[in-house]
């Protein structure tokens, strides 16, 4: 365990947990990095939106296209949702309200740029609300632009986060359209994003929620939305700094093969590597209050005789800094030595074993939902047959709970399932959702 943080920032720690023994000939390191972050949001330190308000900026996006209308209550509710969101805002937070159609207002305070938090301001965006009609299309790459511009009205907003409503597909924009706005709004700020019903695209919102670093979760009915809201900006409200990237270095002659978060949900890092300096790269992990995430970290090494060891590689948490260099937060060190001993060198860590399991089990229900809708129902069976086997292995309650409302289960252990007749949409899209989503490994 290493922590390096320096006093008014959280206490990161690092846990790597491996088996570092490998047979001769052998060339791949696996190791679970545990970073827990403690003294931010709950534990003493300054929070999003605490005495350093300012220094925070939230803008809720909010759909109102035509389909917002059906049923009749879907826009109340929203309106609703938002409301509770801003209430839950604290004092001294910047914020902005924007609807989303096939283009996007800034509602509240409308000016373009973002108001600040107090009980005049809440009153002002409420009665905004109020007057929010549903109309139009969706194109929700202009809404990310909205949001990024309302974003950057406010540079000294060291914590930028949004919250995305939709209750539909981007159908009124060219992919590449959405595509070019995520690009842009990358690393410039954070969204949460949440489909209301059943009309919108997992993948497409998945898609958005991945790439600004944030969550994607379902409200199946629209009465749940207040809640919803209510949960993320709590979760919002705790954050205390941003951009903190995972920083790998490897030696000469070694390469990372992937870096994955895996709790609490299974995100691949590996494609959004930015180059640290000599043989090191830096992985986006986002804005940190007091939590604890797990990531797989993967290194190919050159293959060594008997009785070697090396440092595989060198895992930190940094922090840029204004002039360029880097706060180290905290450092972890994997390592491999090479044995004849057989034992040793065939047992798996039970940390890697499980999460590997947990990243399977996400793939398996992703490939079995595919096979679903492509009416390939052997295939599909097979999918969540092997996901129920990985979910009951991994003690993984939450999804196999999902999975028994999609598949009927015969046998768990052996993954012996059949698929249910009548399966609403509501329950094929929470599962498909809520697949990422990884329980810790029991210590």
């Amino acid at each position: 365990m290493a922590s390096l943080s320096k006093p008014g920032t959280p206490r990161f720690d690092v846990d790597v947990f491996q088996n570092e023994y490998l047979a001769q000939g052998s060339r791949e390191v696996n190791a679970i990095v545990t970073v827990t972050a403690t003294g931010g949001g709950t534990s003493g330190g300054r929070p999003l939106g605490a005495a350093a308000g300012t220094d925070a900026a939230v803008v809720l996006v909010i759909d109102c296209s035509g389909s917002m209308e059906h049923p009749n209550t879907k826009m109340r509710h929203a309106r609703e949702a938002t409301a509770a969101a801003i209430d839950t805002l604290r004092d001294g937070v910047a914020f902005a309200v924007v609807a989303g159609t096939h283009e996007a207002v800034d509602v509240f305070p409308g000016n373009g740029r973002l108001a600040v938090v107090d009980q005049y301001t809440r009153g002002h965006a409420k009665e905004a609300l109020r007057r929010l009609k549903p109309s139009g299309g969706t194109a929700i790459g202009t809404w990310i632009s909205k949001a990024r511009q309302l974003f950057d009205s406010r540079p000294q907003a060291s914590i930028r986060h949004a919250v995305l409503l939709t209750d539909g597909r981007n159908e009124h924009e060219k992919p590449a359209d959405l595509q070019r706005a995520l690009d842009a709004a990358t690393g410039a700020f954070t969204a949460d994003c949440r489909g209301v019903g059943t009309d919108w695209d997992v993948a497409e919102l998945r898609k958005i929620s991945s790439a600004l670093l944030g969550t994607v979760d379902i409200v199946a009915e629209p009465s749940g939305l207040a809640e919803a809201f209510r949960a993320m900006m709590a979760d919002a409200m705790d954050k205390q700094v941003a951009d903190v990237a995972l920083r790998v270095w490897t030696p000469a002659n070694a390469q990372v093969k992937f870096v994955k978060q895996v709790a609490p949900a299974v995100e691949d890092l590996t494609a959004r590597r930015a180059a640290a300096g000599p043989r090191a790269g830096d992985y986006p992990t986002g804005s940190w209050g007091d939590e604890s995430r797990d990531y797989h970290v993967c290194v190919e090494v050159p293959a060594a005789a008997v009785g070697n060891e090396m440092l595989a590689a060198r895992v930190s948490l940094v922090l840029p800094q204004p002039d360029g260099t880097a706060e180290v937060l905290g450092q972890g060190l994997v390592r491999a030595v090479w044995t004849d001993d057989l034992a040793s060198s065939t047992r798996i860590n039970s940390q890697v074993a499980h999460y590997t399991g947990q990243a399977e089990l996400a793939e398996s229900i992703r490939d079995g939902m595919e096979a679903h809708r492509a009416g390939d129902l052997d295939r599909a069976t097979a999918k969540l047959g092997a996901a129920v086997r990985l979910a009951h292995a991994g003690g993984n309650e939450g999804t196999l709970k999902l999975l028994q409302k999609v598949v009927d289960v015969v046998d768990a252990r052996e993954g012996t399932v059949r698929f249910r007749k009548n399966v609403s949409e509501a329950d094929s899209m929470t599962l498909e959702t809520r697949s990422t989503k990884t329980v810790r490994v029991k210590k």
